[in-house]
C-alpha cells in the first residue's frame, strides 16, 4: 500500500535523493520524471509507475519499496488544502488481482 497522506509536521518536498535510491530498480526504457522526500520517506514518479520508499527502523537502514504501475490506477482523488489544513492529499485506487 502506498500512503500519500502526509499528515505529519514534515511535508513532501521536491528532492532528487530518492530518484538516486531507486535507480537500480528502473527497467529498460524507464526514467525518473520527479521525486519527493519527507523527513525520511520518499516517492518517485517515473514514466511507467510510482515508487514509494518507506524508511523503517531507528537507523533507517531498512527500506520498503512499493511499486504502483500507472496502468493499474483506476481512480484518484485530490483533496486541496483549506484554511487551517495547509497540506493537500492524493489518494489512488488500483486494481486488486486474484479477488
Amino acid at each position: 500500500m502506498i500512503d500519500f497522506n502526509n499528515k505529519g509536521f514534515f511535508k513532501l518536498k521536491q528532492n532528487d535523493e530518492y530518484a538516486e535510491r531507486v535507480s537500480a530498480l528502473l527497467i529498460d526504457g524507464e526514467h525518473v520524471i520527479d521525486s519527493y522526500k519527507s523527513m525520511r520517506d520518499g516517492v518517485v514518479f517515473t514514466n511507467k509507475r510510482i515508487i514509494s520508499v518507506n524508511v523503517q527502523g531507528i537507523t533507517g537502514s531498512k527500506k520498503d519499496f512499493t511499486s504502483l504501475p500507472y496502468k493499474n490506477i483506476v481512480a484518484y482523488s485530490v483533496e486541496t488544502s483549506g484554511t487551517f489544513d495547509l497540506d493537500p492529499n492524493w489518494k489512488f485506487t488500483s486494481h486488486r488481482w486474484g479477488g
